[in-house]
C-alpha cells in the first residue's frame, strides 16, 4: 500500500509529456493574451477614475500601483512567451501570479477598511476559478496543484485575518451590503475553489491517458510511429536552438521474416512484444523508444554523443543476443538478434527526414556486414 501511495503522489508530480507540453505553450501563450488585455482593462479603471471622478488620494494611488504593476507583469510576461521563451519555472510563475493578482484584489479591500467586500466579495473571488481553471491549458499536473494550493492558502490568509482583525458581525457594520460574515459560506468556498483545482487535474490527466492511447503501439506498448515523430520534431527544434547534441537510432530485428514463416506470426508478435520490453529498460526516461514498423524500432537520444549512444546499442544488441526468447505455446526457444544504425545532429543532418535516412542506411550497412551489430559511421562494406 506505502509503494501504492508513493507511486499515485509521484504520478501527480511527474512532467508533462513533451508533445502535452507543446501543447502547454500555446496554452500559456492564449493565457498570457487574456491576461493581458484583462490587466489593461484594470490599468484603464483607476485612470479613469482619477480624471473624471473625484476620488479618495490613498485609494487612487493603490489602484493605480496595483493596476500598473499587473500591467507591465503582464507585458512581461507575454513578451517572454510570445519570444518562446518557455523555462520549466515560467508556468508555475505565471499561474501564482494569476491566483496573487485575485489576492491582491481582496487585500485591497482590506486595506480600504473594507473587510466584509475582501470575504464576501462575489466578483473578485470568482477570479480564482478562472486563474485555476487555467491551469488545465498548461497540461503539467504541478501546475494545477500547486496553484489550486496557493489559492486555497492565500484566501485563507485574507479571510484569517479579516475574522480575527475586525468584529465582522458588529452592527456598526449594519446594513451589511456584502453580507454578515459565517466560517460555514468560507468553508464552502475553499471547498469549492479545492474542487476547481481537482477538475482542472482531472482534465489534464484525461489529456494525457487519451494521449497515450492514442500515441501507443498496441503490440508493444511503446510509442508508435506518429508520435515518435513528432517528438523528434520537438528535440531536434531544441537542439538547434540550445546547440545541444542529438542522435537517432534506427534497430532492426534480423530475420524476422525466416522466424514467421518457421513459428508462425504469434511467434512473431511475442518476440517484438519482449524486444520492446528490453528496448524500454534500456534507455533513460528522456529518451523516447518507438516502433516504427513491422520489426522496426527507433530511438531518440536527446543530449548525448554518437559514441555514449553506439555504448548503450551495443549494450543493447550483447542483451539481446544473449537472451533466449521462449514461445511457451510451442514448446520452443529461438534465439534473435538485431542490427542497428545510428546518426547524430548536426554531423549527419540538419533536419529529420535527413537524420532518419543516415540511420536507417547504416542499419541496412550493418545487415550487409553480418548482422547482430550497430554501425554508427558512414565507412564502406568490408567485402
Amino acid at each position: 500500500m506505502k509503494l501504492d501511495v508513493r507511486k499515485f503522489v509521484g504520478s501527480l508530480w511527474s512532467r508533462p509529456d513533451p508533445v502535452l507540453a507543446g501543447a502547454g505553450v500555446a496554452g500559456e501563450l492564449l493565457v498570457a493574451k487574456i491576461r493581458l488585455f484583462l490587466a489593461t482593462v484594470l490599468l484603464l479603471i483607476p485612470v479613469i477614475n482619477s480624471l473624471f471622478f473625484p476620488v479618495d488620494a490613498k485609494e487612487a494611488m493603490v489602484g493605480m500601483s496595483l493596476a500598473s504593476g499587473t500591467f507591465f507583469l503582464s507585458v512581461l510576461v507575454y513578451y517572454l512567451i510570445s519570444r518562446e521563451y518557455n523555462p520549466s519555472w515560467l508556468s508555475f510563475a505565471s499561474s501564482s501570479f494569476d491566483v496573487t493578482l485575485v489576492s491582491s484584489a481582496l487585500v485591497l479591500f482590506l486595506v480600504m477598511n473594507l473587510p466584509h467586500t475582501a470575504v464576501n466579495s462575489k466578483v473578485v473571488f470568482e477570479g480564482y476559478f478562472l486563474a485555476i481553471g487555467s491551469t488545465s491549458l498548461r497540461y503539467d499536473k504541478r501546475v494545477c496543484i500547486s496553484a489550486g494550493l496557493l489559492a486555497f492558502g492565500e484566501y485563507f490568509a485574507i479571510v484569517y485575518f479579516a475574522a480575527t482583525h475586525w468584529d465582522l458581525n458588529n452592527a456598526a457594520f449594519s446594513p451589511y451590503p456584502y453580507g454578515m460574515f459565517g466560517w460555514s459560506a468560507q468553508i464552502s468556498r475553499l471547498i469549492m475553489m479545492l474542487t476547481a483545482s481537482a477538475l482542472s487535474l482531472a482534465l489534464v490527466s484525461r489529456s494525457q491517458k487519451l494521449l497515450q492511447m492514442a500515441t501507443s503501439d498496441p503490440l508493444t506498448g511503446l510509442f508508435n510511429r506518429g508520435y515518435v515523430d513528432d517528438r523528434f520534431a520537438i528535440e531536434l527544434s531544441r537542439a538547434r536552438r540550445y546547440g545541444k547534441l542529438l542522435t537517432i537510432a534506427v534497430i532492426d530485428a534480423d530475420r524476422f521474416k525466416s522466424l514467421n514463416d518457421t513459428h508462425g506470426h504469434s511467434a512473431g508478435d511475442l518476440v517484438l512484444r519482449k524486444l520492446g520490453t528490453m528496448l524500454r529498460d534500456s534507455f533513460r526516461q528522456s529518451d523516447t523508444v518507438g516502433r516504427y514498423g513491422g520489426e522496426e524500432f527507433v530511438v531518440i537520444l536527446p543530449e548525448m554523443d554518437i559514441e555514449a549512444a553506439q555504448r548503450k546499442l551495443e549494450t543493447l544488441r550483447e542483451l539481446v543476443a544473449r537472451t533466449p526468447m521462449e514461445l511457451p505455446a510451442r514448446g520452443e526457444t529461438v534465439q534473435v538478434t538485431i542490427s542497428a544504425g545510428l546518426a547524430t545532429f548536426p554531423q549527419d543532418g540538419e533536419d529529420a527526414l535527413d537524420l532518419y535516412a543516415s540511420a536507417d542506411l547504416r542499419m541496412f550497412q550493418a545487415k550487409k556486414e553480418g548482422r547482430n551489430r550497430v554501425v554508427a559511421s558512414p565507412e564502406p562494406v568490408l567485402a
